[in-house]
């Protein structure tokens, strides 16, 4: 019907996103990042575990060169809402001093997880910092955090797929979807 992930499909409530709405995107942002970079290679951070869907389907669209990277944090641990505490499980591989650095989200919730990233990556003196963000919740941001490249605003519900999960399910969906009610506590 959706996609052809086994079993999760009948979890979900409502397709908010479709796998050819979020492709043609991530075409468009790859496109935006080609032209604001036309003559030089930003080095593209994705923040795990939700990010990796976009950051492969990104390195395979953009036309310019690009460096990517990872880095892992957590403000959640096992809840579904932001505990405020951020902690670095996994820091950058290498130096970004003089680099031209994009930070790549998921979703931006609180705006807690990405207003820490940019006051710890801005202190390691990279050329320029900018953040791209598939998702927003522009309902539910405590903090400002400006968005450079963004991908689309969502309603304050709890969403699964490309990347999103609930309990490490669901992230391999190809769309943004909602879960049926009663699946998820809290």
């Amino acid at each position: 019907m959706r996609s052809a992930v086994t079993g999760l499909d009948d979890d979900i409530d409502e397709v908010l996103l479709t796998q050819q709405a979020i492709s043609a995107r991530v075409g468009e942002l790859a496109a935006e990042i080609d032209r604001d970079y036309a003559d030089r290679e930003p080095l593209l951070v994705g923040v795990l575990k939700g990010a990796f869907p976009l950051m492969g389907d990104l390195a395979r669209a953009l036309q310019g060169p690009a460096q990517f990277d990872f880095m892992a944090v957590s403000s959640y641990g096992s809840a579904t809402r932001t505990s405020g505490v951020v902690r670095i499980l996994k820091d950058l591989e290498g130096d970004i001093a003089g680099r031209d650095v994009i930070i790549c989200e998921d979703i931006v919730d609180s705006g807690l997880t990405l207003s820490y990233l940019l006051r710890n990556l801005r202190a390691r003196g990279p050329a320029s910092l900018e953040i791209l963000s598939f998702l927003s919740k522009p309902d539910q941001t405590r903090v400002h955090v400006p968005l450079r490249y963004h991908g689309f605003a969502v309603p304050d519900v709890f969403v699964v797929g490309y990347g999103l999960d609930y309990q490490e399910r669901y992230r391999n969906l190809p769309y943004v979807g909602t879960l049926k009610p009663g699946l998820r506590a809290g």
